[in-house]
């Protein structure tokens, strides 16, 4: 979603800034733009599309001495994306950036514009910086009008605000969405909506909570919450730089797929232990009482909860039901004191599976969250958190976080029936060997490579599966969606005779996911109801399938966990190559962000 940065010190600010958009740029954005105090004088440039066009408009542009400054890349929420709704947004002498939503602007907008004020954008960020330079007429402080700006807005919000009323300072507050601050021995503060654009340049950040405003200066940070003020906490930042780096490979996605294997083992590490799981986040008796669990996820992460149901039922012998957080939210659900809520996010900021979150805490279920990024706002309000370990994960279309979410869901449902005194020895067994299945073989890529030229036409993809393949196979289809811009469906293949065969024909490419070691002789009789009506079939499997058109030979496993990993491997692969010959950017797909903020 939308990315902030700011600064406040003595370096030359717009370089400063624009490397820190560009760490942001993974996150999805249609426009950019930054806003410089420098004695005393204010310096904006904005910009639609790539930050390399806004890199161009501000090339003349350098500081010298002290100064402060905001950036932001902006994914279009209220109007479209054009220079006059890019950030920073301008008052009569103020500048700010902001990303979430303002639910009540409306309201406020037409308040302002009663008294006066023109808006030229169609945000509702501008309502920000107009409020606060009403409030500041009657204040005379820009603090306090900084507060009361705050207090009226309402909805989810991470704002940084400079004015000329203050050119030295840096006005902040954060709910609902990601802020960090940042400081380091050179007596400078930065501030970003994530760790990348602050690598290398802060020793150590503070994550923000909700409700969390306040302001900085050369000279200090002050914070507040509830009209009183607070101390942050500040952590030493990872200093790990060449996870920002494509290392040789010519996506980020494609070396996000390459390190599955080890990111994998990093998941498991330190919690398959001779023969049992263990979860140090995580004590027994927090499952007392524990009848039924329920999974709320979007996107990709659903995915992994839709998978993971079949393994909590078949391992963990517990009723398991899995939502999509987005429908979740607005249904009115039942919810029972004896069910264990689980919500699955990459970045712990997802705007659906966040608020589903607040709707079990305040129902007294107890939660647990499933997430890659520590003190993400997910993180902190879920009861209990396991974090995946995948890194940061810069392609759009998630891989990593998927694989790992997968195997932290998969040890979850082991841990469960470990409680309840069932033998999981040979599962633990059989998850030890996921790294080694998930290293990416040249022979395998490259043969998918020469498969997807034939790929780039028809009129669609089935992908199909069946028990846990089923997930895959919705999974699948939805990388190929996407990077590629291809239509894609995944179906329970038992389903196929219940309407879709329909569409079966040579232009319809059915994608069939055919383990040895789960339904294979039910899968294989709907592979060939398709190929009866002349579909093309691409089989992947480890037996020999001979009347597909095109065939991806698995290794023979005695599990079909096993064989769900390589078949995920595979369909990751094999939707990037078919994006990469269409020409597509597959770490930055139209359309799509990669932290979900909003609704």
């Amino acid at each position: 979603m939308c990315g902030i940065v700011g600064y406040i010190g003595k370096r030359e600010i717009k370089s400063f800034l624009i490397e820190g958009l560009k760490e942001l740029e993974y996150r999805g954005y249609d426009s950019a733009g930054i806003a410089i105090i420098e004695n005393e004088s204010m310096h904006v440039f904005k910009a639609v599309g790539k930050i390399k066009n806004l890199e161009e408009k501000a090339k003349d542009f350098k500081t010298k001495e002290f100064g402060i400054g905001i950036g932001h890349t902006r994914w279009a929420t209220h109007g479209k994306p054009t220079e006059l709704n890019a950030h920073p947004h301008l008052g009569e002498f103020s500048y700010v950036v902001h990303n979430g939503i303002i639910e009540n602007y409306k309201e406020l907008k037409k308040e302002l514009e009663n008294k006066g004020y023109k808006f030229i954008s169609q945000t509702d960020t501008e309502t920000i910086v107009h409020l606060f330079e009403e409030n500041f007429k009657h204040k005379k402080d820009p603090f306090k009008a900084f507060k009361d700006t705050i207090s009226k807005l309402k909805g989810a919000y991470a704002i940084l605000l400079i004015s000329k009323a203050s050119p030295n300072t840096i006005f902040f507050a954060k709910n609902g969405s990601p802020l960090i601050i940042g400081k380091n021995s050179k007596n400078e503060i930065f501030f970003a909506s994530s760790d990348a654009p602050l690598i290398g340049y802060a020793d150590e950040v503070s994550y923000l909570d909700d409700g969390v405003f306040g302001y900085a200066d050369k000279e200090k940070i002050k914070a507040f919450k509830d009209s009183q003020e607070i101390n942050l906490e500040f952590k030493p930042l990872t200093m790990e730089k060449e996870f920002a780096q494509k290392g040789g490979f010519r996506f980020f996605m494609e070396k996000e797929i390459y390190e599955q294997s080890r990111v994998v083992s990093e998941t498991i590490m330190g919690r398959a232990i001779d023969g049992k799981i263990v979860f140090e986040e995580l004590e027994k008796n927090f499952f007392e009482g524990i009848e039924n669990i329920k999974i709320c996820a979007c996107g990709t992460s659903y995915h992994a909860g839709l998978s993971s149901s079949y393994l909590f039922e078949r391992i963990s012998k517990i009723p398991t039901s899995v939502e999509i957080a987005s429908e979740f939210r607005y249904k009115k659900p039942l919810l029972n004191k004896n069910t264990l809520f689980i919500v699955i996010s990459q970045s712990g900021e997802t705007a659906d599976t966040l608020e589903a979150l607040k709707m079990a805490k305040n129902a007294g279920l107890k939660t647990l969250a499933i997430c890659n990024v520590d003190n993400s706002s997910i993180v902190r309000i879920a009861d209990k958190t396991i974090l995946t370990r995948a890194g940061i994960e810069k392609g759009v279309a998630s891989t990593k976080a998927f694989a790992t979410q997968m195997m932290v869901l998969w040890m979850l449902s082991l841990y469960l029936a470990q409680i309840k005194g069932f033998d999981i020895s040979k599962e633990i067994d059989v998850l030890l060997k996921v790294p080694k299945v998930l290293i990416v073989e040249n022979s395998l890529h490259e043969k998918i490579k020469r498969l997807s030229k034939r790929y780039l036409h028809g009129h669609g993809f089935f992908y199909i599966g069946r028990d846990i393949f089923y997930p895959l196979a919705l999974e699948g289809a939805l990388k190929l969606k996407e990077i590629s811009y291809l239509h894609a469906e995944g179906y329970p293949a038992g389903e196929m005779k219940h309407g879709p065969i329909a569409l079966a024909d040579p232009e319809l490419f059915t994608i069939a996911l055919m383990p040895k070691n789960l339904l294979y002789d039910k899968i294989k009789s709907n592979v060939e109801e398709l190929s009866a009506r002349d579909s093309t079939i691409l089989a992947i499997s480890p037996i020999e399938f001979e009347i597909a058109d095109d065939f991806i030979k698995i290794k023979e496993q005695n599990h079909y966990m096993l064989e769900y990993f390589e078949m995920m491997l595979i369909i990751q692969l094999l939707a990037m190559e078919i994006a990469i010959r269409l020409g597509n950017d597959v770490d930055m797909p139209r359309n799509l962000a990669k932290s979900v903020t909003v609704e």
